[in-house]
């Protein structure tokens, strides 16, 4: 049986059009930059996530960030890098970096959509959700290493550790 994947693509919308229609769906602020931008705010467990999407047309790949509104301090940035380089390599969907105009760390996914007849909500959906998780896992990792005195190797199995329910 061939499922029936026309009803799901939006071949003549970019993927920002469909990430627009979810952050209004989902009522999360946001500003439509240009036919292929858009930013938005995010409220994660620990902070807001500020979240820039562009789409390129001329390589037809979307490209999302996730920016973690904390300023990491210039002689912590090689922990903070260590940490993230022991962080990307566990993870599935996109990675991480210091963002180099601000030092503040981001989550990056791109989806590349040559071939294909347009995105999906599902993919949209699913960058997000990603982002949103991961920007989650790592931010108590973060606190442990600038404020808490960790490790990187400390703060990573911080980062690691998946807690179930409420205390």
């Amino acid at each position: 049986m061939q499922p029936n994947t026309e009803e799901n693509y939006f071949p003549y919308s970019s993927p920002i059009s469909l990430l627009e229609e979810l952050f209004f769906q989902f009522e999360w602020h946001f500003d439509r930059i240009s036919e292929n931008e858009i930013a938005a705010d995010v409220e994660g467990r620990w902070c807001t996530y500020r979240l820039f999407a562009l789409w390129r047309q001329d390589i037809e790949c979307f490209m999302l960030s996730a920016l973690i509104d904390i300023k990491i301090p210039l002689d912590k940035v090689n922990h903070v890098e260590t940490l993230l380089c022991a962080l990307n390599v566990r993870m599935i969907l996109g990675h991480f970096e210091i963002s180099p105009e601000e030092t503040l760390p981001a989550f990056r996914y791109c989806l590349t959509l040559r071939g294909n007849p347009g995105a999906t909500l599902e993919q949209m959906e699913e960058i997000l959700s990603a982002a949103v998780t991961e920007c989650d896992r790592l931010y108590p990792a973060l606190q442990f290493l600038l404020w808490g005195g960790k490790s990187p190797g400390e703060a990573l199995m911080a980062a690691m550790l998946d807690t179930h329910g409420e205390a």
